[in-house]
């Protein structure tokens, strides 16, 4: 190559190119990386959720039927029944006692 020009071109093309190829293989390589994070995070999702869906089944079906906090409507009805004749009761003997 006898001239100057032309030989500064095609090196100028060869480094674009090379700087391409570099690029694109750093991105695929990023991009991979990225989806197989991402796919190891939805693994480990999906384990976890597996693993307390498990769980919360397991303490449900070693659990008494009849649990102390699991009223039946009827039950929660007398209890709120009960608390506000309570409430009333004690609202009048306070009455009774300020008055006095």
């Amino acid at each position: 190559m006898s001239n100057p020009l032309v030989h500064a071109f095609f090196l100028g093309r060869a480094t674009a190119e090379v700087l391409s190829e570099g690029i694109e293989h750093k991105f695929t390589d990023l991009m991979s990386a990225v989806g197989q994070f991402d796919a190891e995070q939805r693994d480990r999702l999906r384990q976890f959720t597996q693993e307390v869906m498990d769980r919360a089944g397991h303490a449900e079906s070693s659990a008494p039927d009849s649990t102390p906090g699991a009223a039946s409507p009827a039950d929660l009805q007398a209890t709120l029944d009960e608390l506000r004749a309570e409430i009333a009761q004690l609202r009048s003997t306070l009455q009774r006692y300020r008055q006095s």
